[in-house]
């Protein structure tokens, strides 16, 4: 791993859902040279239309880049692009270095970072905190575990992304910090959700509770931003509540480790199950609506 100069490094970036998609259009408007992969080939094919090559494979694209981000749904996705036989270290040179930016678990962090190790390839994982506005504002927080030197060579990259980076230590302290951030981002919703539908089961009047809430110290920006789609009524998927249950289940995989109680936690984590079913694939703000239901509460569905 070496310095660049004043030129950019080709990027290779495997993942195009929510999160990749206005990754990748923030790159190549930077001026980096992209290699797009996605396991749906109508995804990377719409990136294409903005100036990136498509690859075949994971292999192929690490093959032709000096840096592989990685931005993918869970643990299996990220084991299957990166460790199997098409899989991007099956492609990578003496120059490549590792950027995972998927919410997984710290153990699956450290294994990737040592099967790269293997290869002489540096990794960093980079989990993020925000969603698609942050994304395209560039105005990500970025949670960095892994070598400082590794960091320090890929900061400009993550600058282009987030507005904040920040090293924490070695391998899986960044998907470690990811997770301790989502408890918070979980249960700060269903606490939301809670308090609505105990106001409007007491008889508050359902608009100007969420107009009364919003105007107190105790409700976060998330949350604002949440009472605006319970006002409406209508919770478009930044973050789907499907991915905030997988993560759920990470917490409590990590807690299980290392002799943490999270009953919070892990009540959360059973509302959420519940509610899959119904809402699952909407954002998981979404849990409002279920709450709503659960508590009969009439206009919710």
């Amino acid at each position: 791993m070496t310095g660049t100069g004043n030129s950019k490094q080709n990027i290779g970036f495997i993942g195009m859902g929510h999160m990749g998609s206005p990754m990748i259009k923030r790159l190549l408007h930077a001026g980096y040279a992209l290699t797009v992969y996605d396991r749906t080939v109508e995804r990377a094919q719409a990136m294409g239309q903005f100036g990136a090559l498509v690859a075949q494979t994971p292999r192929d694209l690490a093959a032709t880049s000096d840096v592989i981000i990685s931005c993918v749904t869970n643990d299996h996705a990220l084991e299957a692009v990166m460790l199997a036989p098409d899989g991007a270290l099956a492609g990578v040179h003496a120059s490549s270095v590792i950027i995972d930016m998927s919410t997984v678990a710290p153990q699956t962090s450290r294994h990737l970072f040592q099967a790269a190790r293997a290869k002489n390839v540096p990794m960093i994982d980079a989990a993020v905190s925000g969603s698609v506005p942050q994304v395209e504002q560039g105005s990500l927080v970025i949670f960095v575990g892994g070598e400082r030197e590794t960091y320090e060579y890929c900061k400009p990259i993550l600058d282009v992304l987030g507005q904040q980076s920040t090293y924490l230590g070695s391998s899986g302290k960044g998907t470690t910090m990811k997770l301790v951030v989502n408890l918070l981002l979980g249960l700060g919703r269903q606490a939301l959700a809670e308090a609505l539908v105990l106001g409007e089961k007491a008889g508050l009047e359902r608009t100007q509770l969420i107009d009364v809430l919003k105007q107190t110290a105790v409700v976060s920006p998330r949350q604002q931003a949440d009472l605006e789609h319970a006002r409406q009524r209508t919770y478009p998927a930044d973050f789907a509540l499907a991915l905030m249950y997988k993560d759920f289940q990470l917490m409590l995989s990590e807690a299980f480790a290392v002799s943490v109680p999270l009953p919070m936690t892990a009540a959360a984590q059973q509302v959420a199950a519940a509610a899959m079913r119904e809402v699952g694939e909407e954002d998981a703000s979404a849990i409002i609506q279920f709450m709503e239901s659960f508590a009969g509460i009439s206009g919710s569905s």
